[in-house]
């Protein structure tokens, strides 16, 4: 069993909630039950059960504090738990807006919305039945999972969300190629799909349009703060030590004060989505992610600038994580998403 990093609560919920807070009784509820799993984040089977048996926390502060938490822990298991909760929420949001979906929520759920060179996923309607056609790439945990939110193309310029049941014989999870030595037992790798039956969720464009997709993108983003906390422990560890010198009090600083500024844009963006704020919430969730992700590179780098190489071959759960990060935070696509705000912000959208 890995070890887990631990990390206070709350993390990112107000500190003065009470204790019998509603919000934070269910992130602990959930944390008790995930602590007592054997084989966290390397067992998928068991990991999955445990994500599956987590009721979804009530507000979006909750939800981040609890994948942050959990990320502290073990960061694969956070990447189990992210897309299956993120799924619900599509689903609910989808009922909340009146959008008739003939799908039962049960078992586990992954969201598969990449596109990548070379595959394309077709959506074919015929006598009101809709089916699936071609491959999509990077579906993590497709040979694991129940069932899938889909994205798929309906014509030349436009996608739609579909609900896709992975077990049935239509659809096929490639093993690989997966050869990461982070997120090792995340295999995200192509299915291919050959007339699959599939339930439409929304209208073509819905899944993107939506309020609840900027804040499914941040939800992400409190999994890779929460999976650096540990990090910033092992530097305050070697920083107290009588044999630290200013050096290691530079690196521990580095990362305490970007991981600070992070919690501050994790904690504001949750208070102004948590209130219904919808303007400009795409361009202020690339901003929280940005600021989130350039926190988590600049932890990895104090940390082993810091500690050397000692604890990347030495400390399985130091190096794990190190890997699992490192993996993890390339969702973000680091210049390319910068670029997009610069574009928001220069076409006129740069209200803060």
């Amino acid at each position: 069993m890995r070890h887990r990093g631990r990390s206070a609560s709350p993390l990112l919920l107000p500190d003065d909630l009470p204790d019998d807070d509603p919000d934070l009784d269910e992130v602990r509820e959930a944390l008790e039950r995930m602590d007592a799993v054997e084989g966290l984040g390397t067992d998928i089977a068991a990991t999955l059960a445990w994500a599956t048996s987590t009721t979804p926390p009530r507000s979006l502060a909750a939800t981040w504090e609890l994948l942050a938490s959990v990320a502290a822990r073990d960061v694969a298991a956070a990447r189990v738990l992210e897309p299956h909760l993120d799924a619900l929420s599509i689903l609910s949001e989808a009922a909340r807006e009146g959008v008739a979906v003939d799908v039962e929520p049960g078992g586990s759920w992954g969201v598969f919305a990449a596109e990548g060179p070379g595959m394309r996923l077709e959506a074919r309607q015929d006598a009101g039945t809709w089916t699936l056609h071609g491959s999509k790439p990077w579906c993590s945990l497709a040979a694991h999972l129940d069932r899938a939110l889909v994205t798929a193309w309906v014509d030349d310029d436009r996608r739609q969300l579909f609900a896709l049941d992975l077990r049935g014989p239509a659809v096929t999870a490639r093993p690989g190629p997966w050869h990461a030595r982070g997120l090792d037992r995340v295999v995200s790798a192509p299915i291919d799909v050959d007339g699959a039956v599939a339930v439409p969720v929304g209208e073509p464009g819905w899944y993107l349009r939506r309020s609840g997709f900027a804040h499914g993108g941040v939800g992400v983003a409190a999994c890779w703060w929460g999976g650096a906390l540990p990090l910033r422990d092992a530097l305050r560890e070697a920083a107290a030590t009588d044999r630290a010198d200013q050096l290691s009090r530079v690196h521990l600083g580095r990362a305490d004060t970007a991981l600070w500024a992070a919690r501050a844009v994790l904690r504001e963006t949750a208070t102004v989505f948590g209130a219904g704020v919808s303007a400009s919430a795409g361009l202020r969730a690339a901003r929280a992610r940005t600021v989130v992700a350039d926190a988590v590179e600049t932890t990895l780098a104090e940390a082993a600038r810091a500690l050397g190489p000692l604890p990347l071959v030495a400390d399985e759960e130091h190096a794990q994580r190190v890997a699992d990060l490192q993996v993890y935070v390339r969702q973000h696509h680091g210049e390319r998403d910068v670029a997009r705000i610069g574009a928001d912000v220069a076409a006129g959208a740069s209200a803060w």
